[in-house]
């Protein structure tokens, strides 16, 4: 939203366009959602998806042809967990969006490549929110103390910071609570304390500096990497003790699971996720159970970074740019295509034995370059010893299990 940013312009514009925010919880979609709609001068629906049904949409698309034809004012129609609504429902947004009756926007916690029909994506742009930074945070926590005339000690604004885990709306929840606690103790000038917010959070606060809290995480991921389950549990209960969010905690146990462990054990990721989806359905103090669960599985499997080389290694490729699709490899299904070599000398795999075939996939001007270079740990051995074996290249060349460790 700062000056010259693209959504900033099509608000001063006034000139809307379908949009998706997605996001996870407390970072201000419905709030982002109603400042677009009043600042570009539309008027505004909302509807959630969770109580709302057919006939709730019917009627305020119905509002918005009235408003529209009567005078001339357009609609922004807010739906609120939009990846709640069946196919059905979003299937009745298609023709507004696409007659401009309405201008949609849709928020949701979901990733909406999963969750929102392919038809209504394809009608909207999307917008990622992001958690909030502290700075942010700070900012909230002191409109807050202006608002209710009250005064909040610096280590309960490191403890409210320190909570949220990029949740505004569920930390200054935490603060309504504290203020109702600190505001009981008696007459006086209202000072919220550390002991109030740790008494607003059921006591799930330890009295922790902003510098061993990132020590602990940062010794936690170590802990992992180096596969000492005792240690990864310790920290991970510390954590948890001192108020850490198990959200944050579940995040970082699947990046983890591909950034140092991949496809030594893809199963790492499996668990890991489900760990993180767990934690959403359960929640504490039974997430306890799962986190420590997963944390386990993952100290105890075995560890590559090939992903995370490889990643790297392409992604500076990419961004040199220059290279272009073989003709071969290129879409041959459109009229004109094969006029222009398109596809031309391209080998289906499934028609050759064992089913490869040997040709060229990386642009010309990469060379031979190799982005993914593998270790001999885990499963990792086994699926490029089969797959070299099946492209004729015999094993992995140090062997399967004399391979230097990975730094």
């Amino acid at each position: 939203m700062g000056p010259g940013s693209a959504l900033r312009t099509m608000v001063e514009a006034r000139r809307l366009t379908s949009m998706i925010f997605w996001g996870p919880a407390g970072t201000g979609k419905t709030t982002l959602a109603r400042i677009v709609a009043a600042s570009a001068g539309y008027a505004a629906e909302s509807v959630s998806a969770v109580s709302s049904g057919v006939k709730d949409v019917r009627e305020s698309l119905e509002r918005a042809r009235q408003r529209l034809g009567e005078r001339g004012q357009s609609t922004v129609l807010f739906i609120d967990e939009v990846h709640r609504f069946n196919k059905s429902q979003q299937d009745l947004l298609l023709p507004a969006t696409e007659s401009g009756e309405i201008v949609l926007i849709g928020a949701t916690t979901e990733n909406p490549f999963f969750e929102v029909n392919a038809a209504l994506m394809s009608r909207t742009t999307l917008w990622r929110l992001r958690p909030l930074g502290e700075a942010d945070l700070r900012v909230l926590i002191g409109r807050a103390s202006s608002l209710r005339q009250a005064e909040i000690a610096a280590d309960a604004i490191e403890a409210l910071v320190a909570s949220a885990d990029g949740d505004a709306r569920s930390m200054l929840t935490t603060l309504d609570t504290a203020l109702i606690l600190a505001q009981g103790a008696g007459p006086g000038a209202t000072v919220v304390t550390r002991e109030h917010v740790s008494a607003a959070r059921d006591g799930r606060l330890v009295h922790q500096s902003r510098d061993t809290h990132y020590d602990q995480v940062s010794a936690l991921i170590k802990s992992l990497r180096g596969s000492d389950p005792d240690a990864a549990l310790y920290y991970l209960i510390s954590l948890l003790e001192a108020g850490e969010s198990p959200r944050f905690l579940a995040r970082r146990l699947v990046i983890l699971a591909s950034e140092d462990i991949g496809i030594a054990d893809s199963q790492s990721l499996v668990v890991a996720e489900a760990a993180a989806r767990a934690v959403e359905f359960v929640g504490l103090p039974e997430a306890r159970l799962t986190l420590a669960h997963c944390a386990i599985h993952l100290a105890l499997a075995p560890k590559s970074n090939t992903v995370t080389r490889a990643l790297g290694a392409v992604s500076d490729a990419v961004r040199s740019g220059g290279a272009e699709v073989p003709r071969h490899l290129r879409d041959a299904h459109y009229s004109g295509a094969q006029q222009l070599g398109f596809g031309e000398g391209y080998v289906y795999p499934h028609d050759v034995a064992g089913g490869w075939a040997d040709q060229r996939y990386l642009p010309e001007e990469l060379g031979d370059r190799r982005f993914f270079e593998p270790t001999a740990y885990g499963d990792e051995a086994r699926l490029v010893r089969d797959w070299r074996r099946r492209r004729g290249e015999g094993d992995l060349d140090d062997g399967a299990g004399d391979a230097a460790p990975v730094e």
